[in-house]
């Protein structure tokens, strides 16, 4: 059953492949926002997964996020999500990312819980277009 106040965790160290150069979000060596977007996902997404109905699982429909500070290569960054709201369907949960030296992003992430067999028929059904 789920219900607020549920909390998530990811982390990740900063390499190459996460910089905005890499990423092609920038040009330079620092954390890319794509890279912390994946972060806030995983962190959303892991914290309800053992909670939904077996043969669901929650997609990323809406992100409204902040990126505060740049991250050097090298240096750990963490996410911790909260879930904040949970109507029917349609979760919410507030971000908060940090690396070693303190706040690098926050923001509102919104998941919608799906079949995951239904979802990827659907998508699927869109190479026939």
């Amino acid at each position: 059953m789920l219900k607020t106040g549920i909390k998530g965790y990811a982390e990740v160290t900063v390499g190459q492949e996460h910089t905005a150069k890499t990423r092609k979000s920038g040009t330079l060596q620092v954390f890319a926002t794509p890279a912390m977007i994946e972060l806030i996902e995983e962190a959303a997404w892991k914290s309800v997964a053992d909670e939904l109905e077996e043969g669901c699982v929650s997609v990323g429909i809406s992100l409204n996020i902040k990126h505060l500070s740049a991250t050097p290569v090298g240096m750990k960054v963490s996410c911790r999500t909260e879930l904040a709201e949970v109507d029917g369907r349609r979760l919410v949960f507030l971000a908060v990312v940090e690396d070693e030296t303190g706040k690098v992003g926050e923001g509102i992430h919104e998941r919608f819980i799906v079949s995951s067999e239904k979802f990827q028929k659907k998508a699927d059904e869109k190479r026939g277009h």
